[in-house]
């Protein structure tokens, strides 16, 4: 409820005003009013700190304000013009649609909760919100353009950093990192209402929003969610802590490989030897099931501790126990551990791992209709290459978001019943040897340096043509150069495993073969014993995992 400030009567006519009981008497109700005392006027209410918007009717109390001589009345008629002015403003400044900037300026708080650098500790939760806000700048660039009116609920999962745990009323379970899961589904068509919903998903305040929309209308340009910049007075209203000053503080104390690997050995050590009868169960109870089940792989999707991944696998041999004559159809396939159930986009068996037994049966009894649905899909990527000369076209697990088997197929029919209404002229098999990716939280074509083509779903079959034509010679080149970095690149890999005895040495996802490739040149000039007997993983970020893996940055300083 907001405050409502009253203008009341002066001393003077309060002072000619005298009001009785409820007993009876001249004046209305019973009571004894003077002949110099005016009658009760009109009410002006002017909610304090609303920019004169009534809010709530239930907050308006009755205050005199305007009388009923003329000179009054005209001021009165005068001051309420320009009362029922103002709110029309705010009406006109809240219709209309927000701008790149004013969404960018009011997701500020939500950035800061989730954003992946706050979650170097916690490589499992930053993986997920990077993918999760990709996936929301995508849906926020589609709300964007003008006449787009194909959406899609939009399911996302992010972890959302505690702020200050003071409050009473706060009813999250914030983890003992410092983070609570919240997942909620985008189905909104207008950007305001979007972010009104991410907002109050992540319990967050909205009182901003309004500020934010009456700024002047600009745009900017990039992603979403970098950089961030936010007055210094936030902080002390929200709670929240400054991410430039705690940037400027880590920056301050200039970090070195060998320094940090000095602080961090006896920790990683300690964690490591805790976690090997916990890595050798893993790997027996990985062979048998593989074995078992007659499976091609058993995978994780998540950067998952030890103890979850065994937790996950005594599950699945529970269930291979009782329920063995349902498994049969997975034979052959690769299992994958993840946030959902079902098939995804290459082929592999997913199981959520939030999901109990009796969803994984489902899952494992509705497989022949799922390879049914494979064999579509892949005639229809042949179809589509024909289409497109020859190039063929792949999903890339490592480059894109996660995507279910019939996702997919839904996203390769749309594109092809485009190509087909366009009938394009490509040369038959002209493109052979190429590779293209769809997607489709894009709206222009683009060659990866890797050398496939990011091809949006709704790209214009003109523009589509153009491109690749123009592109197919550098795509080539860089594909070839792909081929060598990546044999450079293992020849690198194993030439500093063995020089400091490693017991395994591995990348992120994220980290490009250049990237390694320099890591790894870098290493080998160095003598490092402290990573004898270790498992290195070559990130963007120092950490000591909590089954002793160490994570350093590829860019390492000396």
């Amino acid at each position: 409820m907001r405050e409502v400030t009253r203008l009341r009567a002066t001393p003077d006519q309060r002072a000619t005003r005298s009001v009785g009981g409820a007993g009876g008497g001249t004046g209305p109700g019973g009571g004894k009013v003077t002949a110099a005392t005016p009658p009760l006027r009109p009410l002006l209410l002017l909610p304090v700190g609303s920019g004169g918007r009534v809010t709530s009717v239930r907050s308006l109390r009755p205050c005199p304000a305007m009388g009923t001589e003329p000179r009054q009345a005209g001021a009165a008629v005068t001051t309420l013009r320009l009362y029922l002015e103002k709110i029309l403003l705010q009406w006109v400044l809240q219709a209309r649609p927000l701008s790149g900037a004013e969404v960018f300026n009011a997701l500020r708080p939500f950035y800061f909760a989730v954003h992946p650098d706050f979650f170097g500790q916690h490589p499992r939760e930053r993986e997920i919100n990077e993918n999760s806000l990709k996936r929301l700048n995508g849906y926020l660039e589609n709300l964007q353009k003008p006449g787009f009116k194909s959406f899609k609920p939009t399911q996302l999962t992010f972890y959302v950093r505690e702020r200050e745990q003071n409050s009473s009323d706060v009813q999250e379970s914030f983890s003992a990192a410092g983070f609570r899961a919240v997942s909620f589904t985008l189905h909104t068509r207008d950007l305001l209402s979007t972010v009104l919903d991410i907002l109050n998903s992540c319990s967050l305040s909205t009182e901003h929003v309004q500020s934010v929309n009456s700024q002047p209308h600009k745009e900017v340009k990039g992603t979403f969610y970098r950089p961030i910049k936010w007055d210094k007075t936030y902080y002390s209203f929200t709670g929240f802590k400054d991410p430039e000053e705690e940037l400027e503080q880590a920056q301050r104390v200039e970090i070195t490989l060998i320094s940090w690997l000095d602080n961090s050995e006896k920790s990683a050590v300690k964690k490591l030897r805790n976690s090997l009868p916990l890595r050798e169960e893993l790997n027996r109870l990985k062979d048998e099931l593989t074995h078992q089940l007659q499976l091609s792989d058993i995978r994780w999707q998540r950067s998952w501790g030890i103890a979850h991944r065994c937790s996950q696998l005594h599950s699945l041999g529970r269930l291979a126990q009782q329920s063995p004559e349902v498994l049969r159809n997975v034979k052959g396939h690769t299992v994958v551990f993840t946030d959902c159930s079902g098939m995804s986009a290459t082929g592999h068996v997913m199981l959520g791992t939030m999901d109990v037994h009796h969803h994984w049966i489902e899952i494992f009894e509705r497989l022949p209709s799922y390879y049914k649905l494979q064999k579509k899909m892949l005639l229809l990527e042949d179809r589509i290459s024909h289409l497109l000369g020859g190039i063929q076209i792949t999903y890339i697990e490592e480059l894109q978001p996660l995507l279910t088997l019939e996702e997919y197929y839904t996203t390769l029919d749309a594109f092809y019943n485009r190509l087909l209404n366009s009938r394009l002229s490509f040369h038959p098999r002209s493109l052979r040897g190429l590779q293209m990716i769809l997607e489709s939280d894009k709206y222009a074509p683009s060659l990866h340096e890797l050398g496939h083509f990011n091809i949006p779903t709704m790209c214009d079959p003109a523009t589509l043509q153009w491109f690749i034509i123009t592109k197919a010679q550098q795509a080539r080149e860089n594909l070839k150069r792909k081929e060598e970095l990546t044999v450079m690149e293992k020849e690198l890999i194993s030439a500093s495993t063995e020089k400091f005895s490693l017991k395994q040495l591995y990348k992120e996802p994220s980290i490009s073969h250049a990237q390694m490739i320099d890591c790894c040149k870098r290493l080998l000039e160095e003598s490092l014993p402290y990573l004898q007997g270790m498992h290195l993983c070559i990130s963007h970020f120092y950490s000591v995992l909590q089954d002793g893996d160490l994570c350093i940055p590829w860019n390492w300083k000396s």
